[in-house]
């Protein structure tokens, strides 16, 4: 686990952020450890994809976010990107792009001013396609491939961008349950390569099996955080999601899996 004096990779400091006037978080506070698989949790409409499109700097928000010590504000937008890459919820392609150039994009923060390309990123191109299993795609077109696969592929373009920090938007939606553990054991590999990661789900058995470290939000706020065999309980459960369950230990992990009372 990450120690006291290692700084986190991310920082929110008294985090506001709303829509039409009406705030979807408020002097929230959180911090994301350098090294570890952050997961974040939480009903629908609690704001989790909002805390790291924050984070991200997509939306705007009032407060601080540090990343790696530093005010995101004070940074440029390469200088970010070369930090931190980002997946967003349905991504979506320019018509008739194919796999190897999409990926190709991710390396655009490293790129100089006259944007040649160069051999370092060819060989980065061709290592994430590798480790998302997207090599054999490379000629296709974004729009011929399955949902699985299209997902490979975004996530490969992160990958491409070669950072430290890895934010991941509800990567496993619409996805079968073979898909999404092929996404989440990518990310996990990230994990255990040294890249900080964190990630938006709504499946809490994938979310209590991945998570090295988890953050549980409701209405906007953090009620929990921490190591998940620490902080996750029935209660807990009843309190966030107003579900009453049993936890029983996953026979593969000792991990918690969520079964919903009869």
């Amino acid at each position: 686990m990450t120690t006291a004096t290692t700084t986190p990779a991310l920082q929110a400091r008294n985090l506001s952020v709303g829509y039409g006037g009406a705030n979807i978080i408020t002097d929230l506070n959180v911090s994301i450890p350098t090294g570890e698989f952050t997961v974040i949790v939480g009903p629908n409409a609690c704001g989790k994809s909002t805390l790291l499109r924050s984070l991200a700097r997509v939306l705007p928000a009032q407060g601080t976010v540090l990343l790696q010590g530093e005010d995101i504000h004070s940074m440029g937008t390469k200088e970010i990107a070369r930090i931190m890459g980002l997946l967003p919820q349905s991504p979506t392609a320019p018509d008739g792009i194919v796999v190897y150039d999409l990926i190709s994009r991710g390396r655009y923060p490293h790129q100089g001013i006259l944007g040649r390309w160069t051999h370092e990123d060819e060989v980065a191109v061709e290592r994430a396609m590798a480790k998302a299993r997207v090599s054999g795609l490379r000629d296709k077109r974004i729009d011929e491939l399955s949902g699985g696969q299209r997902q490979r592929v975004w996530l490969a373009m992160v990958l491409a961008q070669d950072t430290p920090v890895v934010l991941l938007d509800e990567p496993t939606t619409y996805l079968d349950i073979t898909h999404q553990v092929e996404v989440l054991n990518l990310a996990r590999d990230l994990q255990q390569q040294g890249v900080t990661v964190v990630a938006v789900l709504h499946e809490l058995t994938l979310a209590f099996r991945y998570a090295t470290n988890l953050v549980v939000m409701k209405q906007g706020t953090i009620v929990a955080e921490g190591q998940v065999t620490e902080v996750v309980t029935e209660s807990l459960l009843k309190e966030v999601y107003a579900l009453d369950c049993r936890l029983v230990d996953d026979p593969e992990t000792g991990r918690p899996i969520v079964v919903p009372k009869a």
